[in-house]
C-alpha cells in the first residue's frame, strides 16, 4: 500500500480550502485517508501554510511520499521558517 502526503479540496464553490493528508495512493481525493498534516488556503492575500512538522517527519520517514503540489507546498513552509531561526 504506497502512501502519499496530498491535497483534499473543501470549502464551497469558487472558494477552495484544501487539507494536506496522508492517504493511501489509490483512494479517492476526497475519500478515505490515515491523517491530517496540515491545510492551505489559497483564498487569503498571500496564501496560508500550516503544517504539522511533527506529524509530516513522522510519515514520510514512514515511506509517505509528497505530491508534486504538496512538495511545493512544503518547499515555500520549510524554508521561511529555517531563515527565520
Amino acid at each position: 500500500m504506497p502512501v502519499r502526503i496530498r491535497l483534499t479540496r473543501k470549502g464551497r464553490k469558487k472558494q477552495p480550502f484544501y487539507r494536506i493528508i496522508v492517504a493511501d495512493s489509490q483512494a479517492p481525493r476526497d475519500g478515505k485517508f490515515l491523517d491530517v498534516v496540515g491545510t492551505y488556503d489559497p483564498m487569503q492575500d498571500p496564501a496560508v501554510i500550516k503544517l504539522d512538522t511533527e506529524k509530516l517527519q513522522e510519515w514520510m520517514g514512514k515511506g509517505a511520499t509528497p505530491t508534486g503540489t504538496v512538495k511545493n507546498l512544503i518547499d515555500k513552509y520549510v524554508a521561511p521558517v529555517i531563515e527565520a531561526a
